[in-house]
């Protein structure tokens, strides 16, 4: 699984490829390696390099992969004895076709037990800021740099911790009250309580998967704070006609329709469609699913389009570890093409007076500030404006929501609504 992600493919569906049948408690353990390594391997290679004669990309990528494996267990696993961990290590080097390597893997890990992961080794802030936030942070040298222009060395700082924090898992009911679904929960085993800054939201404590969790609340949806904010700035009136036209997996579009007279659920993929499709089912909730391209949407001018568009998702490093490593510096600007292109379809599909949100689960102005501001350059009959239905601290002086991990528990969102002139 692990050098199927350093190919590219995604750690949520190459993790859930192979913990597909796991019992609940070596699927916890599975996920918490497999997306620990992920989370610190930055953190993990420094100290591996230590006691290497070369570099980590010097070796076979599956011996690389299983140091870094053995590497977290004995440094971050504390429940796993650490000759049980260098044992395992080895023996998977080996059945792995890298048998020569099993005396380096030997050596190396019980080298890394021994010393630990002592701020000693790693760059002192005070003089290598970038350095230290690059190794002990865990995060591309590239983003650390960028970031630390943007926000400064405290901001900076805080936010690449907040990355490296395992995400909390939420729920957001769309039809039973929130007092009605903890008790569910609670009758259920699982512990969970109300998020006091996003109303509507639960957090759960108590679950060993989310499955668990909806299983005592059928009709919820597993949903971040920041992502129910994007729903409830949005702020869909009774009796309006919503499309969404980025849905998957749905949780917004489900959101929204609990006050729309009718909500139309499009997106490019008819796999992931069927996601939204399969959650519609599970709770309930009716929505129109169609196959469509954002860019050339299939629908009449409707009165709330939401344009939850791709993006480069630095908001959502901690719930996608992976992604941070397979960003680059390039890839800012190619979404932000994009995100123009689906733009201009989106803005085809809102209706004389209605509204169109342009949401993001990115940091970075290119994909969120600068993208509002060039819209409105070209289109003059659109027009910024604000929204009451969010607390006031998660909206910028220009009415803009705007969530970073590091200032709240959650995952970042950007979101603005463009209204069309009457």
């Amino acid at each position: 699984m692990r050098l199927q992600v350093e190919r590219g493919r995604r750690l949520d569906r190459a993790f859930a490829a192979v913990a597909a049948g796991l019992e609940p408690r070596e699927r916890a353990f599975a996920q918490e390696l497999a997306y620990g390594t992920t989370r610190l391997r930055g953190r993990l290679d420094h100290l591996l390099e230590r006691h290497l004669d070369r570099s980590l990309p010097a070796l076979q990528p599956v011996v690389r992969e299983v140091l870094r494996l053995g590497a977290y267990q004995v440094l971050e696993m504390g429940g796993v004895p650490v000759y049980a961990a260098v044992s395992e290590s080895v023996e998977l080097a080996r059945s792995r076709g890298a048998a020569r390597a099993a005396g380096l893997v030997n050596a190396v890990l019980r080298r890394v037990a021994a010393d630990g992961a002592r701020m000693e080794f790693f760059p002192a802030p005070a003089a290598d800021l970038v350095g230290f936030l690059s190794t002990w942070g865990s995060h591309p040298r590239w983003m650390v740099e960028r970031w630390l222009e943007r926000y400064g060395p405290e901001v900076t700082r805080a936010l690449v911790e907040a990355d490296n924090t395992r995400p909390e898992l939420y729920l957001v009911p769309l039809r039973t009250p929130v007092e009605e679904a903890l008790a569910a929960l609670a009758a259920a085993g699982v512990a969970a309580d109300a998020v006091p800054d996003v109303p509507g939201v639960l957090r759960v404590e108590g679950a060993s998967t989310p499955q668990e969790a909806l299983a005592a609340v059928p009709d919820a949806v597993v949903q971040d704070p920041a992502a129910h904010l994007v729903v409830r700035y949005a702020g869909a009136e009774p009796g309006t006609k919503v499309a969404d036209l980025c849905s998957a997996p749905g949780g917004k579009a489900l959101a929204l329709a609990r006050h729309a007279s009718y909500t139309l659920a499009a997106d490019r993929s008819e796999v992931r469609l069927r996601m939204v499709r399969d959650n519609a089912l599970r709770t309930g909730v009716r929505v129109g699913c169609v196959v469509a391209d954002a860019a050339s949407p299939p629908v009449r001018p409707v009165d709330l389009v939401l344009l939850d568009a791709p993006c480069t998702g630095t908001g959502t490093l901690r719930r996608h570890p992976d992604a941070r490593w397979s960003l680059m510096p390039g890839d800012v600007a190619k979404m932000a093409a994009v995100q123009d292109r689906l733009l201009e379809g989106a803005a085809a599909a809102v209706a004389v007076g209605g509204v169109l949100v342009y949401a993001t689960c990115s940091l970075e102005p290119e994909e969120n500030e600068e993208r509002v501001e060039a819209f409105l350059a070209r289109h003059p009959e659109f027009s910024l404006e604000s929204s009451d239905t969010v607390p006031g601290r998660f909206v910028d002086a220009r009415g803009r929501l705007s969530v970073r991990p590091g200032a709240w528990p959650y995952d970042g969102a950007f979101a603005a609504r463009l209204r069309r002139a009457a």
